[in-house]
């Protein structure tokens, strides 16, 4: 079944989809975009990465494309066309075409490129992965400064899964200055004691939006949360870890560089943190 997508104000088959082969986007990764998941017809924390994606476009100085009333019925629209009960819809907002290729660009003339397409991802709540584990790897982060901009500079976390694909795990952790930043498209955690311990928001990590529904969700629940750094060989010493992603939700980790935590289950405490925000999520989705 061939998919509508969504092109600079026009839903089209996506055989029929194109953009300039000027479009910055396309020759500089001069982009932001958006993951929304979708349970039940529905989109999970649309508010969330709304304003996420407001704040990238600020931060990278480029126009917004439309409203974030437009922006919600664009999305219901797709969901719609589409019929998608659970699944993904990816938003990119590139600057635009100038005509040509140039390094320097300007904000005023060049109208932004929007673009909008949806994945059906049946099962993507009841996820086999989640109840396995994850198994991870550690490399070197090597990406440029700026990780709070969710920019579609996405090279070197595709060769990160590419290198976790190749040791034969799911996924890698990122390392700067001996401490975990993030994964390749998540934010990591460990469990020790009983309480759950996060890299604090900076320009150093991405400020996911499922991470911030789960911290105050954790919080709810009486669960001890201390957002600090930490080191590969302190998670591989942890109770437990796990990640959170839009696609993914919480993903609980079960080794790390080739060392089992626990007993190599996922843990009670991601696990559990899993149930509360798909049961809250699917509550408050729009």
């Amino acid at each position: 079944m061939t998919r509508t997508v969504y092109v600079n104000g026009d839903y089209l088959p996506e055989t029929e989809a194109k953009v300039s082969i000027f479009d910055r986007g396309f020759l500089m990764a001069d982009a932001v975009y958006e993951v929304t998941s979708v349970l039940d017809g529905k989109l999970i924390d649309f508010e969330g990465h709304a304003v996420r994606l407001k704040r990238s476009l600020s931060e990278l100085q480029m126009a917004e494309p439309c409203s974030k009333d437009e922006l919600l019925e664009i999305h219901r629209k797709l969901v719609e066309l589409n019929g998608i009960e659970e699944g993904l819809i990816y938003l990119q907002v590139s600057r635009g075409s100038d005509g040509d290729r140039d390094f320097a660009f300007s904000s005023e003339d060049t109208k932004p490129t929007i673009v909008l397409f949806t994945q059906n991802k049946p099962g993507l709540a009841d996820s086999p992965a989640s109840k396995k584990g994850a198994k991870i790897i550690s490399i070197d982060d090597i990406r440029w400064g700026r990780r709070d901009i969710k920019t579609t500079q996405l090279l070197y976390p595709s060769l990160g899964k590419m290198m976790a694909k190749a040791a034969g795990c799911d996924d890698a952790w990122m390392v700067e200055d001996g401490y975990v930043t993030e994964g390749t498209s998540n934010n990591a955690y460990l469990v020790k004691g009983g309480k759950i311990v996060t890299r604090p928001l900076s320009t150093d990590i991405l400020h996911g939006i499922t991470r911030k529904a789960v911290l105050r969700m954790a919080a709810e629940a009486q669960m001890v949360v201390e957002e600090r750094l930490f080191t590969v060989d302190e998670a591989k010493e942890a109770d437990e870890a796990f990640t959170t992603s839009a696609s993914a939700f919480v993903m609980p980790v079960v080794e790390i560089d080739g060392v089992t935590l626990g007993d190599g289950t996922p843990g009670p405490i991601a696990k559990r943190l899993r149930e509360i925000y798909l049961d809250e999520s699917r509550k408050a989705a729009v």
